[in-house]
């Protein structure tokens, strides 16, 4: 039996059904200039249960051909983006109405005079 490669990439669109986008970045070297390249290729992977997210870092597995670009298929997510976000704390500020100046009053444009 043939080993299948496995890679890991994030997902960059969930918007089909059962189907993601996973980019994979990969680094080298410029083989005349030695200047190190970074690559990003993506691949369309099957996604049965539709349960990754933009931002997801999954792993994908070689697979035979689903659909005209699909070859790939979601092993396992390693990482949820969901976890990574956090909602900022948002304090509400009260302001009584002498605190408020005139100067800082505008009038309604176009409207009563």
């Amino acid at each position: 039996m043939v080993k299948k490669e496995t890679i890991q990439g994030q997902v960059v669109s969930d918007k089909m059904d059962k189907t993601v986008v996973v980019a994979v970045q990969t680094a080298s070297r410029h083989p005349l200039y030695k200047k190190a390249m970074r690559r990003v290729r993506k691949y369309m992977a099957h996604d049965e249960a539709n349960a990754c997210r933009v931002g997801d870092t999954v792993e994908i597995i070689e697979t035979r051909p689903l659909s005209h670009r699909k070859r790939w298929c979601v092993v396992n997510r390693i990482e949820s983006a969901r976890a990574q976000v956090k909602p900022a704390e948002v304090t509400p500020v009260e302001v009584t109405p002498a605190e408020v100046t005139p100067a800082e009053v505008t009038p309604a444009e176009g409207g009563e005079q």
